[in-house]
């Protein structure tokens, strides 16, 4: 290969995984496969080389294994292309941030500048400029942060790694920003698998994205990533600030809201939330394997039974119906006991099903 060709064409890479011993993987340098006129990489090589590298990522994700030397992974163009198929029909893609940049003039080159600045570690981010944007049903306003073009590109390209690594390990109790769920799957769940839950409790986390600790998430983060340059290009995003009317302020605290990252990094730092509750609370909240039959049902299922034996079906037809005005199972049955959580984004619902006096004493 020509040393005068570009960098990035040049360095094309594939993930390589020890798939039986679970060791981190490497990377390795291939050949490019070129386009037509434009030498940029073919369309269908992209697809195969961003789906391959996905899934590799993605498969280590399901079996709880560390990524490492993550970084380099930016500097594959197939993932700024597939990332730039995802974003440029947004509405927002014309939306400038605190520069004039935006999906307008998107090229090539574009993506290329983007990476030899990440190889050397000098690329910055720029400050979000801040807007006020209404509430739905409300009179509050609540802030909206507007990254340049570079910087949501950039962020959709680690969006599509963390979200191939931590998708399969999220909770299934969790529904809100995740890939084929959302509100629906939310209530279906509740109306399907809930069913008998006596209480509801229920709660949001205010300025949630707003009240994300920087170190607590990094240190999440780290758990898994074991990758420096990865995790301080993160911090330097949680870092960078925002404009409001033109005047910097410094983020000591949270993810900005209209960030492309910051749903996904929520996830991950309530994800401890939720296993939490599932794997503590829950628990703690549970008994009995099923509740006992309701006595006076009980009693009149018995009395039917003999009825029909002796051929009296009328009258059988009559306890039969009298059954269907009660509960087969007992709701006051003191040795059941259930909890059931879910969680959308920053709002929580937890579902009750208690004995009657641990209702009564506030238990």
């Amino acid at each position: 290969m020509s040393s005068s060709a570009p960098r990035w064409k040049t360095s094309r890479c594939e993930l390589l995984q020890d798939q039986t011993k679970g060791e981190p993987y490497t990377l390795k340098n291939v050949s490019t496969v070129r386009g037509k006129g434009d030498g940029c990489p073919s369309s269908e090589g992209n697809r195969s080389l961003s789906h391959q590298v996905l899934s590799i990522i993605h498969e280590r994700g399901q079996r709880g294994l560390p990524l490492e030397r993550v970084y380099r992974l930016l500097f594959n163009p197939a993932l700024y292309l597939k990332a730039y198929g995802k974003i440029y029909r947004n509405n927002g893609a014309l939306t400038p941030g605190s520069t004039e940049e935006t999906v307008d003039g998107m090229s090539m080159s574009k993506i290329e500048a983007i990476i030899e600045a990440l190889r050397y570690e000098r690329y910055h981010w720029t400050p979000a400029r801040r807007i006020s944007i209404e509430k739905r049903h409300s009179k509050k306003k609540r802030p909206l942060g507007l990254p340049s073009w570079s910087n949501k590109l950039l962020q959709e390209v680690m969006r599509l790694i963390l979200s191939a690594y931590y998708e399969p390990q999220f909770s299934p109790s969790s529904h809100g920003f995740r890939p084929g769920r959302g509100c629906h799957t939310a209530l279906w769940e509740i109306y399907h698998k809930w069913v008998g839950t006596k209480w509801m409790v229920e709660g949001d986390i205010a300025q949630c994205f707003d009240a994300l600790d920087h170190s607590v998430l990094l240190s999440i983060l780290g758990e898994n990533i074991h990758d420096g340059r990865f995790l301080r290009l993160i911090e330097g995003l949680l870092k960078a600030g925002y404009l409001e009317e033109w005047r910097y302020h410094a983020t000591y605290s949270g993810s900005p809201q209209g960030g492309i990252l910051s749903p996904l990094l929520a996830n991950i730092y309530l994800d401890k939330l939720d296993k939490f509750v599932e794997t503590t609370l829950a628990p703690a909240c549970t008994r009995g394997a099923r509740r006992r039959v309701n006595p006076p049902y009980g009693a009149l299922q018995r009395c039917a039974s003999d009825l029909r034996k002796t051929g009296k079906r009328e009258e059988a037809e009559i306890l039969r119906q009298q059954m269907q005005r009660l509960p087969s199972l007992d709701p006051t049955d003191p040795g059941y006991r259930r909890m059931r959580y879910l969680r959308y984004a920053d709002d929580w619902l937890i579902g009750l099903y208690v004995r009657y006096h641990l209702e009564r004493s506030g238990r």
